[in-house]
C-alpha cells in the first residue's frame, strides 16, 4: 500500500515540477515587461532632477514637508528599490540557460509578477530537457517524500507486531521423550549361567 501511494505521490511530483520551465519562461517574460515599465518612471524623475540641477538623492530629500510630499519621498524610494532588485533579477534570469533556471527559482520572488503570472499560465507538456530534469525531480521527490512519511507514520504498528510475536525468553525447552524400539526379550530375571531358549 505504501509504495502505491509513493507511486501516486511521485507522478503528482513529476506532474507539478515538469510545468516549472515554462512557467519560468513566462516570469521572465512578464519580468522583463515590469522592468521597462519601471525604467520609464526612474528616468523622467532622474531628468527631472537634473532639469533642476539636483541630484536623485537630493531630489528625494525636497520631496517632504508635507503629508503628500512624505508619501511621494516613499513611494519613489519604494520604487527605485524595486527597480533595482527586478532589473538584477531579469539579468540573472535572461543569461542563464533553461538547465541554469532550475538553480535560480529564489529569483522569481515578486509576488505581484508571479500572481499575474500564475494567473495566465496554460500547463504545458514539457518536451525540453529541462523540463524532464523536472519532471525527474518532481517524480522523485514526490515518491521519496510520501514514502518516507508513511513509513515513519506505521513504524510504532510493525514494533507492536514483532514485539508480540517474539518467543518468551526465558520459557524452558523440552525434548521429546525418545522412545526405544520394541523388544521381545523378557523382562524376567535371568540367573548366572542360564542359557534362554
Amino acid at each position: 500500500m505504501i509504495r502505491v501511494l509513493s507511486l501516486c505521490a511521485g507522478l503528482c511530483g513529476a506532474g507539478v515540477l515538469s510545468q516549472y520551465p515554462e512557467f519560468a519562461q513566462q516570469y521572465v517574460q512578464r519580468l522583463a515587461g515590469q522592468v521597462d515599465a519601471l525604467d520609464v518612471i526612474v528616468a523622467d524623475f532622474d531628468q527631472s532632477a537634473l532639469d533642476a540641477g539636483l541630484t536623485r538623492s537630493q531630489a528625494l530629500a525636497q520631496l517632504s514637508g508635507t503629508a503628500f510630499l512624505d508619501a511621494r519621498q516613499a513611494d519613489m524610494q519604494t520604487t527605485f528599490a524595486r527597480h533595482t532588485a527586478l532589473t538584477t533579477a531579469l539579468s540573472q534570469l535572461r543569461s542563464a540557460t533553461e538547465m541554469e533556471r532550475l538553480a535560480l527559482f529564489y529569483r522569481m520572488n515578486d509576488a505581484q509578477i508571479l500572481r499575474y503570472t500564475w494567473s495566465d499560465f496554460a500547463p504545458a507538456v514539457p518536451m525540453t530537457t529541462a523540463g524532464l530534469t523536472s519532471a525527474a525531480a518532481g517524480f522523485l521527490s514526490g515518491w521519496a517524500g510520501l514514502g518516507a512519511i508513511l513509513s515513519l507514520l506505521a513504524l510504532p504498528f510493525r514494533r507492536r507486531r514483532t514485539t508480540s510475536a517474539k518467543p518468551d525468553q526465558f520459557s524452558i525447552r523440552r525434548d521429546p521423550p525418545i522412545r526405544r524400539p520394541h523388544q521381545n526379550v523378557s523382562q524376567a530375571p535371568r540367573l548366572m549361567g542360564e542359557t534362554r531358549p
